[in-house]
């Protein structure tokens, strides 16, 4: 009887701290800069969020070591639903990427998705090509020559441009950023000249006609820009899109996950965040717990057999 006991009082613990949370502000640590891709939704997603849970939801960036000094603090705080983290597809890449990882996929409990972006393949102004072929045919003529913005090793702006340079036949030089929002302000300037730009802050530029786009990574053309072709439209099979999501500690009180996810569900509905990030291309996107799980397994084993067809390897 011991068993069934243990359960019991368990659950009843569960049950009482699902109904006492949140008894402080909760933070949403967000591993990359202000203002990007990463730190947008969060902040509108702990704007909703905090009517519902009777507290302040406070975001905190916490930037460094492609998001694993975000991974990290969050981890090292007590499960129970007051420090969040503001996951994505760069969480399970570090995990293959690097061989000192201060977490594995298994500490982290998925709570819900909350959107996903595909992205566009950005040029500066400054290069003579109006499309895709002629982008090409420019840079086979000048091998080594022309180089692309990329945000450290092994992410996706640089495996993408890699998967690029090998479909396409052609060489580019890799310089390395802080954040893709530096590295596009040179692309404005004329000093680097190919990026693969997350939509919500490549769109703006575009917009403005500081930068051109040969074409995005999604399956079919975005109502957001209709006029610009996808990739396989062009010939390039490359069909590829990032994801973010809110995370916690494993080990939260399962009637906490499901009061988040419930939360964070009705904030991505919400016509003010839905509308925020159509505009700059980005699909509004929820889940459940689970779902988000298999999507993180998804992005172990397509960017595994990735990383071996471009001899990707780990790195210290």
């Amino acid at each position: 009887m011991r068993g069934p006991v243990a359960l019991l009082l368990l659950m009843a613990a569960e049950t009482a701290a699902a109904q006492s949370y949140p008894v402080r502000p909760v933070r949403l640590v967000v591993g990359f800069p202000a203002g990007g891709p990463s730190d947008v939704p969060a902040r509108l997603i702990a704007e909703k969020i905090r009517v519902p849970l009777g507290q302040p939801v406070i975001v905190e960036n916490k930037t460094g070591a492609a998001g694993m000094i975000a991974a990290s603090d969050v981890l090292s705080q007590p499960a129970d639903g007051h420090t969040l983290l503001l996951c994505s597809y760069i969480d399970p890449l570090n995990t293959l990427l690097y061989n000192k990882v201060s977490y594995r996929l298994e500490d982290l409990a998925p709570v819900s998705l909350v959107s996903k972006a595909y992205y566009a393949f950005t040029i500066s102004n400054e290069v003579p090509a109006a499309n895709l072929s002629e982008f090409v045919s420019y840079a086979k003529a000048r091998p080594g020559t022309l180089n692309y913005g990329r945000v450290g090793a092994g992410s996706v702006t640089e495996v993408l441009a890699k998967q690029f340079e090998k479909l396409a036949g052609i060489s580019m030089t890799g310089v390395t950023f802080k954040g893709t929002g530096p590295a596009l302000q040179e692309i404005v300037a004329g000093r680097v000249h190919f990026i693969v730009g997350p939509l919500s802050v490549t769109m703006p530029l575009y917009q403005g006609k500081k930068v051109k786009i040969l074409g995005m990574t999604s399956p079919e053309r975005l109502t957001v820009a209709p006029e610009v072709p996808t990739l396989a439209e062009q010939g390039l099979p490359i069909v590829s899109y990032g994801w973010w999501g809110v995370c916690a500690r494993s080990g939260m009180p399962p009637p906490v996950v499901e009061l988040l996810n419930r939360h964070i569900v009705a904030a991505v509905a919400s016509p003010e965040y839905r509308n925020a990030m159509e505009k700059s291309g980005v699909i509004p996107a929820s889940s459940t717990p689970a779902e988000l799980g298999q999507e993180i397994s998804k992005t172990v084993r397509e960017t595994s057999q990735l990383f071996r067809e471009l001899d990707i390897g780990k790195i210290d």
